[in-house]
């Protein structure tokens, strides 16, 4: 959330760099700097209002003390009206700030100078890529049959149990899949991420301070009676450990990492292009998240990519990097940067990854600050990233790594699974 200050200092700036995303702020912007000056009149008025009103009862202590009961009891026939008139005025200053408030929830974050201006994903920007695109056998077939002929993940045993977005798997596919989420958790542990176990489910407030509402509002899954949500991503869980705290200075940086299973309602169109593991309603994924000291964050960013590249160049998957668009560029995100990884069975990118600097805009809405050297509260920055996504680079690995006598392990996951080859 930006804060009001900023918007009114920065406004111009603000307008032109949101158009990257398609959107004209101007209006908005407006209404948001117009409400908060009725605010600030509201505020004055109250203050005012209740100063007058300490006054008189002081000075109706003292008439009382000097016996002069009548001008005493005159003066408290005034603080009633002023109380209610205080009442009155609170009232209205509450709206205003809920009206305020809910106007910023819906203004996006701005993007990052270098995010390129854009409408959709063709519009972003290839930066880097790595990695040898492999030359498969004559019958090289695409993830969801291999699941298949090896029975190790079953899409229609899914769709029985639940419905189309939900895949069972089996013997040596769920082996493979906790050897993933394993190797994750143990690369990023290793590179001085706090290992956590996060509730699958959250309250309305952790959406709020991330940013998936009131932005993706019907799109998680929603259990109305308790008022909790599904979570999309341990970005939300995560990022929520630090709601409400004051941190030192001393205290950052701070990396943590989990593996959640996460569920989105939207599984998308249908075609060869969601098939199999492409895109699910329920699917694996490990999280790193950082807090960091605004000075950091864009040099601990980098080295959250060079985090990625390192497991991506173990795992011997090819890869590439693509800068965000704006207008592929997530609601709360300055800056993103995907992965994705070449499916060769597919002949197309499966994005695997995306890492994003939020900048203060998350810890504006968390109340996530720490105290600096000169002994003032000021917001921390927060960045995410998947470390990694498990369906897709599943896929990756079961595509590019086929043979005519089955499919191959990459070897650094060997001695989680126990085994080197899916025959």
């Amino acid at each position: 959330m930006l804060q009001v200050a900023f918007i009114r200092e920065n406004k111009e700036d603000i307008i032109a760099r949101l158009a990257k995303r398609n959107i004209d702020a101007t209006e908005m912007l407006n209404n948001a700097i117009a409400l908060d000056e009725d605010r600030k009149a509201l505020q004055t008025k109250l203050d005012n209002k209740k100063a007058e009103s300490n006054s008189i009862s002081k000075e109706i202590g003292n008439l009382f003390k000097s016996g002069e009961t009548q001008k005493a009891n005159l003066l408290k026939e005034k603080t009633i009206q002023l109380k209610e008139i205080t009442k009155t005025l609170e009232q209205e200053l509450n709206d205003k700030v809920n009206i305020l408030t809910e106007l910023l929830y819906k203004i996006p974050n701005v993007p990052h100078k270098s995010v390129p201006k854009g409408g959709s994903e063709e519009d972003n920007e290839e930066i880097f890529k790595e990695g040898e695109i492999p030359a498969l056998h004559s019958e090289a077939q695409p993830h969801w049959e291999l699941a298949k002929k090896y029975d190790i993940i079953d899409f229609e045993l899914g769709n029985k149990i639940t419905g189309a977005g939900f895949p069972v798997y089996k013997g040596k596919g769920a082996r493979l899949q906790r050897a993933l989420i394993a190797y994750f958790l143990d690369k990023n542990t290793e590179a001085g991420y706090t290992e956590y176990q996060l509730p699958h489910l959250v309250n309305a407030a952790s959406c709020y301070g991330t940013g998936q509402l009131p932005d993706k509002d019907g799109q998680m899954y929603h259990d109305s009676r308790d008022d909790l949500y599904l979570i999309p991503t341990a970005e939300v869980p995560g990022t929520n450990v630090f709601r409400d705290e004051l941190l030192n200075e001393t205290d950052l940086p701070i990396g943590i990492t989990g593996y959640t299973p996460c569920f989105r309602r939207e599984a998308g169109s249908y075609g060869a292009h969601v098939r199999g593991l492409n895109r699910l309603h329920q699917f694996d994924k490990v999280e790193i998240i950082r807090v960091e000291h605004p000075n950091n964050s864009y040099k601990a960013f980098d080295g959250m990519i060079e985090h990625i590249k390192a497991i991506l160049r173990e795992l011997k998957l090819p890869f590439r990097i693509l800068k965000l668009c704006g207008g592929d560029t997530t609601f709360a995100s300055a800056l993103t940067y995907d992965f994705e990884v070449f499916s060769t069975a597919q002949d197309r990118w499966l994005e695997i990854s995306s890492v994003s600097n939020f900048e203060a805009f998350q810890a504006n809405r968390l109340k996530l600050r720490f105290k600096n050297s000169d002994g003032k509260n000021e917001l921390c920055h927060t960045l995410n990233g998947s470390s990694l996504a498990l369906p897709r680079v599943l896929a990756g690995i079961l595509e590019n790594y086929q043979t005519e006598n089955g499919i191959k392990i990459p070897e650094v996951l060997v001695p989680y699974t126990g085994f080197d080859i899916i025959s």
